[in-house]
């Protein structure tokens, strides 16, 4: 069965006149009758009764046209619905990002676009970046703003948008506590508290590690970075962390870290070759300008 098939019937069943439903189709009228009748030769039933030239629908045909109706009723809506998503003044954005990005950049960075379009809504995933290239691999994102890939099936777009400084966080009673920077080796004997295992920020914290042979003694570790910075200032550890703002700044310690060099790369992911929406592109664009500004304005 052809979808056609479904639109001629239900306009010859709505004018009841071959004539002239394959004129509003701009069919012939010999195509038309073709049309139906392979319909009807399919489903195994006649849906009209003709008298002449008279055409009318039979009980088999009003019961097959409600059923029509709402095929072809569902399928305008879902068109409908599709054309919201994807415009750009009004479409919606799959966006994911990493957790640490949660405090304040991907609420500014949503912020700043939406005073420009107002009527574009967002899903968001927040999540480590394992799972954010899954969600992105299953087609359920758009973009991902994250630290650089390393290994993946995926045939990703990478972007870099911002480099973010890692520092040593501390509690206010810490003795390095005073210090303007350090090197990492001076932490080697203090409990850590980590974000988990699979989160870009701790891989990149335990490469850090590896680096200088040291392995660390982690005795928390955390789904958030908030939790991490709180379990910070109570005392319970130090940890490493990018510059987060929203953290209580009153009850730890930020430390610029001299040695190794402590710093990741964010940047933006999208599979390529894959459709990217209107909406989705354009805040795309956005974005890479938005960071472009940033890097110029600082330099």
């Amino acid at each position: 069965m052809e979808w056609q098939q479904l639109e001629y019937f239900q306009t010859l069943a709505r004018m009841q006149h071959v004539t002239r439903a394959a004129e509003s189709l701009s069919l012939s009228q010999p195509a038309l009758s073709r049309s139906i009748a392979r319909l009807e030769d399919e489903l195994g039933v006649p849906l009209f009764s003709r008298e002449g030239r008279k055409i009318a629908l039979n009980r088999y045909g009003q019961l097959f046209l409600s059923r029509v109706n709402r095929i072809l009723g569902e399928y305008e809506s879902a068109k409908q619905e599709l054309q919201h998503l994807v415009h750009p003044e009004s479409g919606e954005i799959a966006l994911g990002f990493l957790h640490t990005l949660g405090t304040s950049l991907i609420p500014d960075l949503i912020g700043a676009y939406r005073v420009h379009s107002p009527s574009v809504s967002f899903q968001l995933i927040q999540n480590h970046s394992y799972s954010l290239l899954e969600h992105l691999d299953a087609g359920e994102l758009d973009i991902c703003i994250l630290a650089e890939p390393t290994e993946t099936k995926l045939s990703i777009q990478w972007t870099p948008l911002w480099v973010e400084e890692i520092y040593a966080i501390v509690p206010l009673d810490h003795p390095l506590s005073g210090s303007d920077s350090i090197e990492l080796e001076e932490l080697a004997n203090d409990s850590f508290i980590f974000l988990k295992k699979g989160y870009a920020l701790r891989n990149t914290t335990d490469q850090l590690f590896q680096q200088l042979g040291i392995t660390p003694n982690v005795t928390f570790e955390s789904e958030e970075a908030a939790t991490v910075a709180g379990l910070v200032a109570a005392g319970l550890g130090v940890s490493l962390l990018p510059n987060l703002r929203g953290m209580d700044k009153n009850k730890i310690v930020q430390i610029h870290i001299r040695e190794p060099e402590c710093r990741r790369v964010i940047g933006m992911a999208h599979v390529e070759g894959r459709y990217m929406s209107p909406a989705a592109a354009r805040f795309k664009e956005f974005v890479i300008r938005h960071f472009e500004h940033l890097d110029a304005a600082n330099q």
